[in-house]
């Protein structure tokens, strides 16, 4: 019998393309929705709702593997109290749900994988290398990942593998970041944002996919992984490169922080900050980045 891997957030752009990997790799698929849909060969849908704590628990049983990406989407909307509580408490609370029906009926799993984020490391600028063992940052993006990571705790402590991929900005084809920044460069309106001397951690959609894949088959990996290649990517360079992609040069001013303090308020600081990570540690274990060259992977998402 195959076996299965349930994917929480796996109708998500990251979700759908790991979903058809596993299939690729003899995998079957769960995937928790808060709408039902018709199962399809190998894929399975089970119906949970976070904000009442509620799950088909037969998705949890029939799992080998669990692999948690649900989330809100942190750069979807204006940071008020209000969005900064939903942001926190669907990673928290998704994740506590997972640990309760786990608990409840004594299931064991070979591992469970979750997402997390290089922005545990903060909202700041500076050039230092981040590394797994770095204390979080004491803001929210750092908090937020502090509170997930907490909660994945919890089912490590029923000796079940854990393991946490800090993931940078993830590069493809379908991706709405990647997409919204296309269609301006692709009028030849892309500029560099800020200063333009944030650092960018980024990684391949497809060298993710694998990473988590990789996680699933390596059984002494554990704990924190940085998921973003270690390069020198500031936010110029990232731009600058795009526009290379398109056949042109950058010849617009920086877009001023004021600007996007102004119309992004509070989480402006996504695309103002951004710190260097180490990939040193997930490459120790055997992984290799597939696209470690960000234009060949610009030019891989954005033509293939």
């Amino acid at each position: 019998m195959k076996k299965n891997v349930l994917i929480s957030g796996g109708t998500g752009f990251i979700g759908k393309q790991l979903t058809t990997l596993l299939l690729s790799k003899g995998f079957s698929v769960s995937i928790l929705t808060r709408t039902l849909r018709p199962n399809l060969e190998e894929v399975f849908y089970y119906k949970w709702d976070v904000e009442n704590q509620t799950i088909d628990e037969q998705a949890v049983l029939r799992a080998d593997y669990i692999v948690h990406l649900a989330g809100e989407n942190i750069a979807e909307k204006r940071w008020t109290a209000k969005r900064k509580a939903a942001i926190i408490e669907s990673r928290e609370q998704s994740t506590l749900l997972l640990y309760i029906t786990l608990k409840k009926h004594n299931k064991q799993l070979e591992a469970f994988i979750s997402a997390s984020a290089v922005g545990i490391y903060g909202a700041v600028n500076g050039e230092e290398i981040c590394e797994e063992t770095m204390i979080p940052a004491n803001d929210f993006l750092g908090y937020t990942c502090q509170k997930w990571e907490d909660a994945i705790d919890f089912i490590e402590n029923r000796n079940i593998r854990t393991v946490k991929l800090r993931t940078g900005l993830v590069l493809g084809k379908n991706d709405g970041v990647l997409n919204k920044l296309a269609t301006i460069f692709k009028l030849r309106l892309g500029s560099a944002l800020g200063t333009g001397k944030q650092y960018m951690p980024w990684i391949h959609v497809d060298d993710l996919c694998m990473m988590y894949y990789h996680a699933i088959k390596t059984e002494h990996m554990n704990g924190a992984y940085n998921a973003a290649i270690q390069d020198n990517t500031t936010n110029t360079i990232f731009s600058k490169t795009l526009a290379c992609v398109y056949g042109y040069s950058i010849w617009l001013p920086n877009v001023p922080t004021f600007v996007l303090e102004f119309v992004m308020g509070e989480m402006s600081k996504i695309v103002l900050t951004g710190r260097r990570v180490s990939s040193k540690k997930i490459e120790q274990t055997g992984f290799q980045f597939q696209f470690k060259n960000l234009e060949g992977a610009l030019r891989n998402c954005l033509t293939k």
